[in-house]
C-alpha cells in the first residue's frame, strides 16, 4: 500500500464515524499530513456541520501550509452555511490535494477540483476510489438515484420464518445478534419497519446499549396510519424523530393526530391496494436520508425486494427450525421462474454468538 493509500484509508475510516449521523451531507474525512506527519485531523460533524476539511485544518493550523491533505470526497465548491471547502485548503496553503471520488452533487461535481487546480494546488483523483463509493453509498443513491441506499435486516429461524404460526417471535436469535442490530441501527439515518410490525410489536426501534445519544429516525409504513396512539413510537414522537409514510386517502384526523403528537407525516403513492414503494424511498430522499435500514415485516420485504430497490441484505440466521406453518421473512413475490428472483453477491459471513450472520450486495452494473 503506497503512501496516498495509507493516508487516504485513515480519511474514510475517519469519515466512517459519520454514518447514520450527518444526512443529507455526505460522511467525509480529511487527514493533513506535512512531511509524512499527520497535523490534522477531521470529520463531518453530527447534522452534517462542520465538514471534515474544516475540521482537520483548524487542528492543523498553520502547519497545513504547505501540507497534503487527504480527503475521501471531492472537497465541496458551493456556498451553504459554510464557505467552500475548496476555497478552505486553498486559503491555508495545502501543497496538494488528493480525495478519494469526484462529488456528484451538481453543486461540486468536478468544480472543486477546478477551484484547487485554478489556484496551482495539484490534485489527484481515484485513491480507493471503490472504498469511498461503498462508504458514501446512500449520498449517491440519493443524488444519483433520488432514493436512499435501502438495507434489508432479517432475522430468522434456519427455514427462513421470524414468527411461528401463532405470532411468536421473540426472540429467534441471541443476545449478541440482536444486539449487533443496534449496532447497524446506529450506522443509518433511519430504521424502517411496516405498520404490522408497528401493531403486533409495539416496537421503539431506537439503539440501545451502545452508549450513545444519536438515534436514527423512525420510519414506519402504514397505508391507513392505523397505529397505536398509546404505543412506544407516539409516547416518544417529540423527543426522537418518527416519520409515518401513509397513504394519500389516509383519515385526515389520524393524520392531524400523529401531527400533533410530533411525527412528520408522508403522504405517498399507491400501487393497487399497497403504498408505492418507490414513492416512499422517493419522499424519504427528499425528507434528507441518505441511509435505510428496514427491519420488515414481511409485506414489506416482499414489495421492496419486486420493486428491486433493496442495496443490501443483512441476515441473521438461527440455529432453529419453525415449519411451514411459520410467517415468511419475506412475503409472497409472484416468481414463477428462478431467474426473475435479483440475486446479491455475498460480502461477508460470520458467526454473532450462536447465529449466522451474512451479508449480501447488490451486484455492481
Amino acid at each position: 500500500m503506497s503512501n496516498d493509500q495509507r493516508f487516504m484509508a485513515l480519511a474514510l475510516g475517519l469519515g466512517r464515524r459519520g454514518l447514520g449521523r450527518v444526512w443529507p451531507n455526505p460522511a467525509v474525512g480529511c487527514v493533513i499530513v506535512r512531511n509524512g506527519i499527520i497535523v490534522g485531523r477531521g470529520w463531518t460533524q453530527p447534522g452534517g456541520r462542520p465538514h471534515a476539511e474544516t475540521m482537520a485544518l483548524e487542528q492543523a493550523g498553520a502547519a497545513a501550509g504547505g501540507a497534503d491533505a487527504f480527503v475521501s470526497l471531492e472537497p465541496c465548491a458551493h456556498h451553504g452555511q459554510t464557505p467552500p471547502c475548496a476555497q478552505a485548503l486553498i486559503d491555508a496553503g495545502v501543497a496538494r490535494v488528493i480525495y478519494a471520488t469526484p462529488d456528484p452533487d451538481p453543486r461540486v461535481a468536478g468544480q472543486g477540483a477546478r477551484m484547487l487546480e485554478e489556484a496551482g494546488i495539484p490534485v489527484v483523483s481515484g485513491v480507493l476510489q471503490d472504498e469511498a463509493l461503498e462508504a458514501n453509498a446512500g449520498f449517491f443513491a440519493r443524488v444519483e438515484l433520488d432514493r436512499p441506499f435501502l438495507t434489508l435486516k432479517l432475522a430468522s429461524s434456519f427455514d427462513g420464518r421470524i414468527a411461528t404460526g401463532t405470532g411468536q417471535s421473540q426472540w429467534i436469535t441471541g443476545a449478541q445478534a440482536r444486539r449487533h442490530v443496534h449496532a447497524m441501527r446506529a450506522r443509518h439515518d433511519a430504521v424502517m419497519v411496516g405498520g404490522g410490525t408497528a401493531r403486533k410489536d409495539d416496537p421503539s426501534l431506537t439503539v440501545r446499549g451502545l452508549g450513545t445519544s444519536w438515534q436514527p429516525v423512525r420510519v414506519v409504513v402504514s397505508r391507513r396510519l392505523d397505529l397505536p396512539l398509546m404505543g412506544a413510537l407516539a409516547r416518544t414522537a417529540r423527543e426522537t424523530p418518527v416519520i409515518l409514510c401513509h397513504g394519500r386517502d389516509a383519515d385526515q384526523n389520524l393524520v392531524q393526530t400523529w401531527e400533533d403528537l410530533g411525527a412528520v407525516l408522508l403522504p405517498c403513492a399507491t400501487v393497487g391496494a399497497q403504498l408505492d414503494p418507490v414513492d416512499i424511498m422517493r419522499q424519504l430522499a427528499a425528507h434528507g436520508l441518505t441511509r435505510v435500514f428496514c427491519e420488515g415485516g414481511s409485506a414489506l420485504a416482499a414489495s421492496l425486494v419486486e420493486a428491486d430497490l433493496v442495496d443490501q441484505l443483512v441476515g441473521y440466521t438461527a440455529g432453529l427450525g419453525i415449519g411451514a406453518e411459520g410467517l415468511p421473512s419475506i412475503g409472497a413475490l409472484g416468481l414463477g421462474r428462478l431467474e426473475q428472483a435479483g440475486r446479491y453477491r455475498l460480502v461477508s459471513c460470520a458467526t454473532v454468538g450462536e447465529d449466522v450472520l451474512h451479508i449480501w450486495r447488490r451486484p455492481r452494473s
